[in-house]
């Protein structure tokens, strides 16, 4: 029975050392799990790359590389250099809109110059609105001086309508005058011309008694 309880406890060790030896093994066969990559604790990260640029460019931490402005659209290269990221941009008045991410130099510049190019298409309805906005406001401005214009030459027409028609009127109470000064002088000249006659007829008869004057 001893001997019986020997080989047991011997079995029983030898079968927990194999246990045991298998778990190792099986946890040396085993990969190891990879860090987890770092993220940074923030809204940003979390929001996506359009957050997490704007976060970094409040930070100081964003180079501009090229920039494309067309009427408020517009694309933008950034370059953060911490990482030696790139960041291609399109945004609508400061907004960003689309953005992509990237650490390929050459993906980067193409994005980008697509974007720029969209914001060429986008912004075509805006700067012909702004441009017919303009001219209509410029065609306003010419119609406003033109029509003071024209107020102010109907304004010189309306007192010189008037002035003639006061001078028209003078020159023919004027001649109305002449015309009765004539009358009024041809009958003072007759009625002169009698008075003449008669002081002379009277004359006549004052000194028709007297001698006549010697010669």
């Amino acid at each position: 029975m001893a001997i019986n309880s020997v080989r047991v406890s011997k079995l029983a060790l030898i079968a927990g050392f194999c246990t045991l030896s298998l778990s190792v093994c099986a946890a040396a066969s085993e990969p190891q799990c990879a860090p987890a990559p770092d993220r940074p604790d923030s809204a940003a990260s979390a929001n996506g790359d359009v957050a997490e640029l704007e976060a970094l460019i409040r930070d100081g931490k964003i180079t501009i590389l090229r920039r494309t402005l067309n009427g408020s659209y517009g694309a933008t290269l950034a370059y953060h250099r911490e990482q030696m990221t790139y960041y291609a941009a399109l945004f609508q008045l400061d907004k960003f809109w689309r953005v992509l991410k990237t650490q390929n130099e050459a993906r980067a510049e193409s994005v980008y110059s697509d974007f720029a190019k969209s914001s060429v298409t986008l912004a075509d309805a805006e700067i012909r609105r702004i441009k017919l906005e303009a001219e209509t406001a410029y065609a306003e401005r010419q119609i406003a001086a033109q029509q003071e214009r024209a107020n102010r030459l109907q304004a010189d027409l309306d007192v010189a309508h008037a002035q003639q028609s006061e001078v028209a009127s003078h020159q023919q109470a004027e001649q109305d005058a002449i015309r009765q000064l004539r009358t009024e002088q041809a009958a003072a000249q007759a009625q002169l011309r009698a008075l003449q006659l008669r002081v002379q007829q009277l004359q006549k008869q004052a000194d028709g008694d007297l001698p006549a004057a010697g010669k």
